[in-house]
């Protein structure tokens, strides 16, 4: 097993992320491109480096010290990682840390450390630990240990996941020590899927149809999110698809609402995309829009949750 991989933050306090009180351990990497992510530093599987000029007080520490020349106020992401090398000079030169690596190397045994020192907290308000990312499933074996540990010291554990994994191994190393499975659902067509989240749905689509086939009589429970990205997912089209395909595999579902804060952060790690300038994208949902997408589930016989 591979001891150590990179996590992008390990956030503790979290009320969103499942129920009670939970710790998110953040994975980095994730075999998804989807274009509206709102966490775009979590997709590469390896380090990266991060800038918010927000932060930068013109002191050039970082343009002196650059081996590479990677680093200019010329450059549109002031950092050319074209040319970067990943040595992070920079970063242990920036004095007010608008430039950051992004992705700290961390074992089972220190992650385990860490989350465990907030067991009262789950304890006393029926929480526990959320993997997520990135997708934790691409560390198959890593978060299997780390759940294996988290059960041994009966902790509530949940695992946040696209989808796409080999199913074989993530039954073998993943439901044995999870208690839920919060599973994202995203473009019911395939090509739309490519198009806005770079690869294929039948992999995700096939592998949901199999848990829900054996839940019923798990300890374990599976429960479907969809998120509302204005202008793609919210389609009218495409949630009637994913409400006829929930229809008789899943009782419950939940709507996760838009969130338009991600689109800052693509900049920091040099990433630029023309649909984060359209109108739409930096717009929250209206709510009584919302409703209509609820009642599309309800008329389905699908209960909208929110965790």
């Amino acid at each position: 097993m591979k001891e150590e991989t990179l996590i992008l933050e390990i956030k503790g306090n979290s009320l969103e992320d499942g129920p009670g009180i939970r710790t998110v351990v953040f994975l980095k990497g994730c075999p998804l491109a989807c274009i509206w992510c709102h966490n775009p530093e979590g997709r590469k599987p390896g380090p990266e480096i991060s800038f918010d000029k927000t932060k930068c007080i013109g002191c050039s520490s970082c343009v002196d010290i650059c081996p590479s020349g990677a680093i200019s106020d010329s450059h549109r992401f002031f950092v050319d990682r074209k040319k970067c090398t990943l040595c992070f000079l920079c970063v242990d030169a920036c004095p007010s840390t608008a430039l950051e690596s992004v992705g700290q190397v961390m074992t089972v045994a220190t992650i385990a450390e860490k989350v465990l020192r907030d067991k009262p907290f789950f304890d006393s308000s029926g929480g526990g630990i959320t993997l997520s990312g990135g997708e934790p499933a691409l560390h198959m074996e890593f978060t299997s240990a780390l759940l294996k540990i988290f059960k041994q010291h009966k902790i509530h554990t949940l695992i946040e996941t696209c989808g796409h994994f080999n199913y074989d191994k993530f039954t073998a190393l993943i439901l044995p020590f999870i208690d839920v499975i919060y599973y994202d659902l995203k473009l019911f067509d395939e090509k739309e899927h490519k198009k806005y989240c770079g690869t294929s749905n039948t992999f995700i689509l096939d592998n949901f149809i199999k848990l829900t086939n054996i839940a019923d009589n798990a300890a374990w429970r599976i429960l479907p999110r969809i998120p509302l990205v204005p202008g793609i997912t919210d389609r009218e089209n495409n949630l009637n698809a994913l409400a006829d395909f929930l229809q008789h595999k899943a009782k419950q579902v939940s709507l996760l609402h838009y969130n338009p804060l991600w689109l800052g952060k693509n900049s920091k790690i040099g990433i630029d995309y023309e649909l984060s300038c359209s109108k739409k994208m930096k717009q929250w949902i209206n709510p009584e829009r919302i409703k209509f997408y609820e009642s599309i589930f309800e008329k389905k016989g699908i209960k909208v949750v929110s965790k």
